[in-house]
């Protein structure tokens, strides 16, 4: 019914996707018609299959080869680990058929994604930093790009690739159609749709900041130094399950899964000290389930796309509130029900507090005693009103700000 080639309807069901989500159904009518869109949608929705679909239909109506160098369709991702998971997926969608979907992320060998740009490439996945290089050697062509998705633009933003944006935009044909993705929508995100796309089709399924409907959130107040004893414990509850620990620094990561390997756990991590080769290991361990215990930083907050994942552990809660729905939405996928449990030690309160005033609602608390400034009470009107915390930062029972 929306226009998709016979080949890529028949692989859908042969993956079991029969029905379309909500952001599939008001999306891919649109693409198909050639309109530029913009796309909001929480994680896990299908934004993927949203814009692959009718570009793989599109693409694959076209006659002959793309040139050598040249690439029909760009897809722009903020993470190598986002990047990999819709070439994934793409493949999936386009088994059998003739067309070539190219990855090219940074941590990897360029020479390799060198040699296989020479051939032309239908659709090239890429993360701005790893495509500007490959630029500048001259290694492909934006010319004669017809589509370009921005997948993730909050992101892209928070992670200061606007100025790699500008630098890509003014190479790619000014005749394309412009697909815009994002989970939030932060001011900046206007600015950027008015640069890029011309009247745009603005689709949104969920509102933005809110998370993923069957997550089943929790709060627990801890000292920093008794957060680590603290997720033992409750890991030891679901030993058989898959959980994910979100850790705020690299080296906090690595220390975090040290301690866990140690305490028994199959564990692994994934951070931006790790090559792009130890990631995709240690995310096809954790998504076989050798590995039970995935600790990560925000680079994986987008780009994990794992149903069984059943826990996911906010260890340290983000400096970006944003972050806490992207991170909770790896979780309750596929329509299958998850758990986001977050700790929260005294010098974190403004963080908690921006976390609830973003998904507008107050998560319950597990254990512990809500730390000075994280308890609400009523103001003149009734409502509840946040107290402002002590100077001084230590709070009651907690260590002093350190890296996690």
């Amino acid at each position: 019914m929306l226009g998709l080639t016979p080949r890529l309807a028949t692989n859908l069901k042969g993956l079991g996707i029969t029905e379309p989500t909500p952001i599939q159904t008001k999306a891919i009518p649109h693409v198909m018609n050639g309109r530029d869109l913009m796309g909001l949608a929480q994680t896990g929705t299908g934004k993927t299959a949203a814009f692959g679909l009718p570009l793989l239909t599109a693409l694959l109506r076209m006659e002959g080869r793309p040139a050598p160098k040249t690439v029909r369709a760009l897809i722009l991702a903020p993470t190598r680990e986002l990047a990999k998971q819709i070439q994934d997926n793409l493949r999936a969608y386009a088994d059998g058929t003739s067309a070539r979907i190219g990855l090219v992320v940074g941590g990897a060998g360029i020479n390799p994604q060198i040699n296989r740009l020479q051939r032309g490439t239908d659709v090239l996945v890429a993360t701005p930093g790893r495509l500007i290089d490959l630029l500048d050697r001259k290694a492909v062509r934006l010319d004669q790009t017809e589509f370009l998705v921005l997948d993730e633009a909050d992101q892209m933003l928070d992670l200061g690739f606007i100025h790699a944006l500008r630098k890509i935009a003014p190479l790619l044909r000014k005749e394309r159609q412009t697909l815009l993705f994002s989970a939030t929508m932060p001011k900046q995100m206007n600015e950027l749709a008015d640069t890029y796309l011309t009247d745009p089709v603005r689709v949104e399924t969920a509102p933005p900041g809110k998370p993923a409907d069957k997550v089943t959130q929790s709060v627990h107040f801890v000292a920093q130094a008794a957060k680590t004893d603290l997720l033992i414990e409750l890991l030891d509850k679901h030993r058989d399950e898959l959980a994910l620990v979100f850790s705020r620094t690299k080296h906090g990561a690595e220390r975090l899964m040290k301690a866990l390997a140690k305490a028994g756990y199959a564990a692994d991590s994934v951070h931006g000290n790790k090559s792009q080769g130890q990631r995709e290991r240690a995310i096809r361990a954790f998504k076989s389930g050798e590995t039970k215990v995935l600790v990560a930083t925000d680079v994986a907050a987008r780009g994990l796309d794992i149903p069984d994942v059943r826990h996911v552990y906010n260890y340290d809660l983000p400096n970006v509130a944003d972050n806490y729905v992207h991170r909770i939405g790896r979780t309750a996928r596929a329509g299958k029900d998850g758990a986001a449990i977050a700790f929260c030690a005294p010098q974190e309160v403004s963080e908690l507090r921006a976390i609830q005033k973003t998904i507008k609602r107050e998560i319950p608390v597990a254990s512990g005693r809500p730390w000075e400034g994280a308890e609400p009470k009523p103001d003149r009107t009734g409502k509840p009103q946040h107290r402002r915390r002590r100077s001084g930062g230590g709070g009651r029972g907690g260590a002093g700000r350190k890296a996690a």
